[in-house]
């Protein structure tokens, strides 16, 4: 997605070989404009997987996520990163770590927003080292449901996560694949 790589260049801070900051229009700061545009690829990219509903987690997914999940005319459905007080046993949870802020959380989802028939589209920000996206489709499967694809904004190539999930079977659809990083440094793969 060339108008995605481009923001990526512009506004883009590579801070090492493995951290780049795109805050200004991916995750602090949004441009709507531009995930609407993230949103359509996603959306034409996925058309005939028989998507049902829409995932992310929160909160870095749901610019993205929103925007596809509009376009598709499906529910979006946001997994917690932390335990709620109101859902205790009506939930799926298990425990992913993450690797930009090398932490434990429990990723929670509400049983009432999953179903068996259910195809869900994961779309995230980031695809790394796969431990966000290989925890959601633990949670989906132990529900019954189909994990059916993973949309992914910003792929680092260079880390295992793709083929960790290709791995498992999943169809994977990044927009902007990075071959590397250092600092003030970044390569697409293409």
């Amino acid at each position: 997605m060339k108008s995605l790589k481009k923001r990526i260049i512009e506004e883009g801070h590579a801070l090492n070989k493995d951290v780049l900051k795109v805050d200004s229009f991916l995750n602090h700061q949004v441009d709507a404009n531009l995930m609407y545009e993230v949103g359509t690829y996603f959306k034409d990219y996925f058309k005939e997987h028989g998507i049902t509903k829409v995932f992310t987690i929160e909160s870095s997914g749901i610019a993205p996520a929103a925007m596809a999940a509009l376009q598709m005319d499906l529910k979006l459905i946001i997994l917690k990163k932390q335990n709620s007080k109101i859902l205790k046993g009506e939930v799926y949870q298990t425990t992913v770590h993450s690797f930009t802020k090398d932490t434990d959380y429990e990723l929670t989802l509400s049983k009432k927003y999953i179903g068996k028939d259910d195809k869900v589209l994961l779309i995230d920000d980031f695809l790394a080292n796969g431990e966000a996206a290989m925890g959601v489709a633990r949670i989906i499967e132990e529900a019954g449901a189909k994990l059916s694809g993973i949309g992914i904004v910003i792929e680092k190539s260079f880390q295992p996560g793709r083929k960790i999930l290709e791995n498992k079977g999943y169809d994977i659809y990044s927009l902007a694949r990075i071959a590397r990083l250092d600092k003030n440094v970044v390569e697409f793969l293409d």
